[in-house]
């Protein structure tokens, strides 16, 4: 504190011991007077007894210490206070507990501190006997016993960092339990206070767990880092430089092209695997990890390899250990993401999938061909079963498995035509969530606790509001919220990726719309794509959305500012992204291109026909300027750099190609 503000406070509680005693009578005793008595001060300094014999003495020292008027200071100062015990400020029992040293688990620990501060006090002072021997002769007032109790304890506060108050009574876990609820700034400040604290601080639990809470090695041991406090820092330098190149495109881009294949079909990514098929009856496996690979060749089964000419693949889906495929002709296949090649598991459907969904952890696989439902599971061995066969009153639209299941009973949430239903293994029928006649359901999403859907309104009921999107619980299966109020359908809904409490969607009225749950009002507009929009996905900061006219956007949520956008000729058909990575799947709606058919001389497509997968690292450690155009390194502020890929690291061959061909 300031040398003003320390001698106010020094005088004010002064004062205040003087108005305390002059009150209290003091009773002198003469035959309790022994010479050769040491001060107060030099109490405070000496060695505590070791032997045995002196322990009874020292326990009633410290006894008598305990208090401003009583035991060995009457015993030895030759006075005796009236004053009751608890009639005492408690600052003063404070002050005598740090000046007398009570019994604590920190006694090695005080013992230093005495001897340290007897060392410094005798080589500050050559005059330490007289001043003792002046106060043999004159016994002292209480008054003055409370100005020294005062001026030692301030010097104390001001000189003595080592012991903090609580560490005194407090053991090391304790203290540590407290700090874990503080945050990186108040970690800092506290370990500023003294070296105990600085200590407690720093301690690698703290850092570990906070570490985690942020998002950062969830999988990790403390063990695992020796400066748990330098990898939290590290963590959040890389999660700002990122945002930093998302937010400037600045990275690197990769086209995950199957030259010989013909026209894309279907695309599905879950962590870093990229599954895509082809017309050709080709199916691609990608994993982004592991770029000196090539892509892997999933085989199909022998039925379908025989086929001439082979079916085209209809619909992928991968997690991380299992990918599959549905063809045209009903076929189904099931390969391990490990070792590839072969299929695990295959079956056939009397008629052409409709609907095809994978659950996201674990290796459950739902189809369904026309009002048919089949839900296939993989024990613990890797033995593939059919867990249930439901039939529906009309043909299935769209299915999604219900993430977060792990181990348990996988469920289902299935749409046809204007009904949601809740598929389980353990029950013989279907859980109806939802059905409102002639309001057919246009798209479908569900998370571990909810499932979401866009309904649209009759012609002749437009006066409700138009169409809304139902938010229901699945585990009571009652509605939660009703969302929205768009003339236009919903096309597009993502919950299960998007930050708590919010709903992000997409509409064929152009619009990218993010919902707040809780109080089912619309947070977030944007007016995006012309043709409607077609793939969506937010975080806690940042919106991704594709289009029908190709065009693929990125949008700060906070700003409902576009930051940058990208262009391919087909719809955006697929967008997902992590936290460093985007991946973009451009697929035409046209699967039979003229001038693709197998009596042309090309037995493939043409470029423009194709489609293309692009994978985006705006990663760190992507950033390599040395092999970058000049052109790709201009900023927004030169139009003739914003036609090309600004900043974005492609070769110069790809780069020339696309924009010659688009």
């Amino acid at each position: 504190m300031a040398q003003d503000e320390l001698a106010v406070f020094r005088e004010h509680w002064k004062q205040e011991l003087k108005n305390k005693t002059d009150v209290q009578p003091v009773v002198s005793s003469p035959l309790l007077d022994i010479p050769g008595q040491k001060d107060l001060k030099n109490r405070y300094f000496e060695d505590k007894p070791s032997n045995a014999s002196n322990s009874e003495e020292d326990c009633h020292t410290r006894d008598g210490e305990a208090s401003l008027g009583g035991g060995r200071e009457g015993a030895r100062g030759g006075k005796i206070a009236s004053e009751p015990e608890e009639d005492q400020p408690e600052y003063v029992s404070i002050a005598r507990g740090l000046l007398g040293g009570r019994t604590s688990p920190l006694l090695d620990r005080l013992q230093e501190e005495r001897i340290r501060r007897k060392r410094q006090y005798h080589s500050r002072t050559n005059i330490c006997s007289v001043s003792l021997q002046q106060q043999q002769q004159q016994p002292q007032r209480k008054v003055k016993k409370g100005e020294e109790l005062v001026d030692q304890l301030i010097q104390d506060l001001n000189e003595v960092n080592d012991i903090p108050f609580f560490d005194i009574e407090l053991p090391y876990e304790l203290a540590l339990k407290i700090f874990q609820y503080l945050d990186c700034t108040e970690l800092g400040r506290c370990a500023q206070v003294s070296k105990a604290w600085s200590v407690l601080a720093e301690d690698d639990v703290l850092w570990f767990k906070m570490c985690t809470k942020e998002g950062h090695h969830q999988n990790a041991r403390v063990s695992d880092s020796p400066c748990w406090k330098s990898t939290l820092r590290d963590c959040r330098n890389s999660a700002k430089t990122v945002r930093f190149n998302w937010k400037n495109r600045v990275g690197s881009i990769s086209q995950l092209q199957y030259e010989l294949g013909k026209v894309l079909c279907d695309v599905s990514s879950c962590d870093h695997f990229v599954l895509a098929g082809y017309t050709s009856g080709d199916v691609r496996l990608w994993d982004t990890l592991h770029w000196d690979s090539r892509a892997s060749y999933l085989k199909p089964n022998g039925l379908t390899a025989n086929t001439d000419p082979r079916p085209h693949v209809d619909h992928v889906q991968v997690n991380g250990t299992v990918a599959a495929a549905a063809y045209e002709d009903g076929c189904v296949d099931v390969w391990s993401t490990e070792t590839g090649e072969q299929p695990i598991h295959h079956y056939q459907t009397p008629e052409r999938v409709q609907a095809f969904a994978l659950s996201p952890d674990s290796p459950a696989l739902c189809s369904s061909s026309g009002p048919e439902i089949r839900l296939d599971t993989a024990d613990d061995r890797g033995y593939w079963r059919t867990a249930c066969r439901i039939q529906l009153r009309k043909s299935v639209q769209s299915l999604v498995m219900v993430p977060g299941r792990g181990q348990q009973c996988p469920l289902v949430a299935a749409v046809a035509g204007d009904a949601v239903y809740l598929i389980s293994p353990r029950e013989e029928n279907p859980q109806t969530l939802h059905f409102v006649y002639d309001h057919p359901v246009t798209c479908l999403d569900a998370s571990e606790s909810q499932a979401a859907f866009g309904v649209r309104s009759a012609s002749w009921a437009m006066y409700d509001g138009g169409n809304k999107i139902h938010v229901y619980s699945l585990e009571t299966g009652k509605p939660v919220v009703c969302v929205g109020s768009s003339p236009g359908d919903f096309s597009c809904i993502n919950l299960k990726n998007s930050p708590a409490h919010l709903l992000v969607c997409g509409n064929k009225d152009r619009r990218v719309r993010v919902y707040d749950l809780r109080s089912g009002s619309s947070v977030v507009s944007l007016y995006a794509h012309h043709l409607g929009v077609t793939a969506v996905q937010a975080d806690d900061w940042k919106i991704v959305s594709g289009g029908g006219e190709g065009l693929v956007c990125v949008w700060e949520m906070r700003m409902t500012a576009k930051l940058w956008e990208m262009h391919n000729r087909h719809p955006v058909r697929h967008v997902r992204f992590s936290t460093s990575t985007l991946l973009t799947a451009n697929i035409p709606d046209d699967k039979s291109p003229r001038g693709a058919c197998i009596t042309d001389d090309d037995l493939t497509a043409h470029r423009r026909h194709r489609g293309v997968i692009c994978y985006y690292d705006f990663s760190e450690d992507a950033l390599t300027q040395d092999h970058i155009l000049p052109i790709c390194r201009s900023n927004y502020a030169e139009s003739s750099g914003y036609n090309y890929n600004i900043s974005l690291t492609v070769p110069y061959d790809r780069l020339s190609a696309s924009n010659h061909s688009y």
